[in-house]
């Protein structure tokens, strides 16, 4: 017998057979227990299963974090260049991938500026430099132009351990923030820069959230007013959520070209004085999303406007190199202000921020960048460092890809000839596409392009009929972003719509790329003028 009351005979046969197995080298077993179905699994009973999710219901309780409970700041964040529309994108490729039929065979995401994903190819001299860095075995190779080793081996010996693998200062490694001072020197015609009030950054982005974070203060009407250009680039609107700051919009005038009207600021400022503190006045030049170029009578009069009224000035100048209308030149920040005498260079506070990411590089994913801040006061300065230490270093590898920006080979170096090649090539290819877009734009019914002078974008304004806005509405969706998610589903053209980035009331927009092949860019541009033919037939 088996049971609870196991006879004496029965014992007296298990207790041998176990001496036997323990004799064999076997692990004895439980006779109570099911032998294992195989290695590492147990049959359960139903009573046993049943159990076991009584317990686990017991056991499971409400998540400590939840959108009710999760940091309102964060929650009320948006960025419109990687929002709902490149999600809906994302889908629709693996649709694709799946073999799903749609009306088109690829995603053109011309939502964001990424050059090398568009197509772009590497500044040679940049990679071999950043190359022999990550690789210095690569130091001894004949296939490295002695140029770019010199450059690897002096940002080497910046490198603790001589290796790009170790933190560098919080503040960047040292004899690159020297190339970048000397860099802004030759660029300014020798204005003066300080090394030591370079700091490398994670790209601009990063240096735009930190002095923003530094800046913020204050409670109720005595809260941080922010001032930005609307249209903007959302990182802006995003950091200012993110502190609890409050944003003062100022509006660019789409009928002037874009152009940035003191005026503007000085209602902007006056009405923004009844709800919060305005000290920050920031700047996009060249202009993203919609591409002007600010002329130096326009710089001037922003500088005497942020003097007169004691406002700390963010200059966003990444676009510095992509500069493609005749009569247009970039006029840094720093220079006027130099420029305009010492009353204002020696009082106006002013960060400027440059980055790798665009111009003709366009090494978006090595995040490399840096801001120089003139007239902080010294204190601060040292609260600034502490800040940064707290993220420890911007990447290493970063910092080496913004170093050849600022330094890049010069007249009878061995690489100047395919260096310079290469830039006027990106550059030129980029001039030519600014002209392509806005010309194309401009010959289809409803669509206004203003031209196209800097950056990599266009933001051409679009008419889209009330019918098509009241649908928008049914579908608790704003008009313009209405039109680029049918856009999307009937063309496969992924853009963003223009209330991602602010724009006055009753106008509709939408951000697209030029940095698509010309090839590619030319039926891009195609199907979104035959699409929008169709949706004013429709919807007229």
């Amino acid at each position: 017998c088996r049971g609870p009351g196991v006879c004496r005979s029965g014992r007296k046969d298990m207790a041998l057979r176990r001496a036997a197995s323990l004799a064999a080298g076997r692990q004895p077993r439980c006779p109570q227990l099911p032998r294992p179905a195989r290695e590492g699994t147990v049959r359960w009973s139903s009573a046993a299963k049943a159990s076991a999710v009584k317990i686990n219901e017991k056991a499971s309780r409400e998540k400590i974090l939840t959108l009710e409970s999760m940091n309102p700041q964060v929650k009320a964040v948006e960025y419109a260049v990687r929002g709902p529309i490149v999600l809906k994108a994302g889908e629709i490729e693996k649709e694709l991938r799946k073999g799903i039929k749609k009306p088109f065979t690829e995603v053109i995401k011309a939502n964001i500026g990424d050059a090398h994903a568009m197509g772009q190819r590497p500044i040679t001299f940049l990679r071999q430099v950043v190359a022999l860095c990550t690789y210095p075995n690569l130091l001894d190779s004949p296939s490295f132009p002695e140029d770019a080793k010199k450059r690897a081996r002096r940002i080497l010996q910046g490198c603790g351990g001589n290796s790009l693998g170790s933190y560098s200062a919080s503040q960047g490694i040292n004899c690159i923030r020297e190339d970048v001072a000397s860099y802004i020197e030759r660029r300014d015609g020798g204005v003066p820069a300080d090394p030591d009030n370079i700091y490398l950054t994670t790209g601009a982005s990063d240096g735009i959230a930190t002095i923003l974070k530094i800046l913020v203060s204050g409670g109720g009407k005595s809260r941080t007013g922010v001032m930005i250009p609307i249209p903007q680039y959302p990182l802006y609107s995003a950091a200012i959520s993110e502190l609890d700051a409050i944003q003062v919009n100022y509006y660019l005038d789409e009928e002037n070209c874009w152009a940035l009207d003191v005026n503007e600021l000085r209602r902007s400022l006056n009405e923004a004085k009844a709800y919060c503190n305005p000290k920050v006045l920031c700047i996009i030049n060249p202009g993203n999303p919609t591409g002007q170029v600010q002329n130096r009578k326009c710089i001037e009069d922003v500088i005497h406007f942020a003097w007169e009224e004691k406002l700390f000035l963010l200059a966003d100048e990444v676009y510095q190199d992509n500069v493609y209308s005749e009569g247009c030149q970039f006029h840094s920040f720093k220079k006027i202000l130099y420029e305009m005498g010492p009353e204002y260079y020696n009082n106006v506070e002013l960060a400027s921020f440059h980055s790798t990411s665009k111009g003709y590089m366009g090494e978006c994913g090595y995040r490399g960048g840096y801001m120089e801040v003139i007239n902080l006061h010294p204190e601060i300065k040292g609260q600034l460092v502490k800040l940064l230490s707290v993220r420890l270093c911007p990447p290493v590898s970063g910092q080496a890809a913004m170093d050849i920006v600022v330094n890049p080979p010069v007249p009878g170096e061995e690489s100047y000839s395919q260096f310079i090649k290469e830039k006027e090539s990106v550059l030129n290819n980029l001039a030519k596409k600014a002209k392509l877009t806005e010309d194309m734009f401009n010959k289809v019914p409803g669509i206004h392009c203003n031209p196209l002078q800097g950056a990599m974008y266009a933001f051409p304004r679009i008419f889209i009929p009330s019918k098509a806005i009241e649908e928008a509405k049914a579908h608790k969706m704003a008009p313009d972003m209405f039109y680029c998610m049918k856009l999307l589903e009937e063309t496969g053209i992924c853009v963003v719509p223009g209330s991602g980035f602010g724009q006055r009331e009753g106008s509709y927009h939408f951000r697209m790329t030029i940095l698509p092949p010309v090839e590619k860019l030319k039926i891009l541009l195609e199907k979104v003028k035959d699409f929008h033919i169709k949706f004013l037939e429709k919807y007229a």
